[in-house]
């Protein structure tokens, strides 16, 4: 009986932690956040290199999307195909805000391996805007 009723209080504890909180002045709002876009990676048809740490992700037929570097990536300019592998627990799902990492066949040397981040999807306008050389 005790070892009951000390469940059903330890039950009714977590439910109250787990309730949701007015936001206050100080608080982020969540229902004004924008939702992440995800995608699989076996969706990306095309890609191509921006500016310096960028590179643009062709998704489907018309999604475009911008990873951002940590690090130099190096051998993209000539890169003939590239693989990009999401960080996290098994999955090929890959979201806003998530890392990967790019993998570059070396030319003469091993692999290149360079860390990426999701930065966004980009808009009809922004794709418009990117330079044609550039926009995958």
């Amino acid at each position: 009986m005790r070892t009951a009723l000390a469940l059903a209080t330890l039950v009714l504890t977590a439910a109250g932690a787990c309730a949701p909180v007015e936001s206050g002045a100080s608080g982020a709002s969540t229902a004004n956040a924008t939702p992440r876009q995800c995608f699989d990676v076996r969706q990306v048809s095309n890609y191509r290199q921006g500016g310096t740490g960028q590179l643009y992700l062709r998704v489907g037929r018309s999604a475009v999307y911008e990873l951002s570097a940590a690090g130099g990536c190096t051998d993209l300019d000539f890169a003939q195909r590239v693989a990009l592998i999401p960080d996290g627990i098994g999955g090929s799902r890959l979201c806003t805000d998530d890392w990967a990492r790019v993998v570059v066949p070396g030319s003469t040397s091993a692999n290149t391996v360079c860390r990426v981040r999701l930065s966004r999807q980009l808009t009809a306008e922004q794709v418009a805007a990117i330079p044609a050389r550039q926009r995958p």
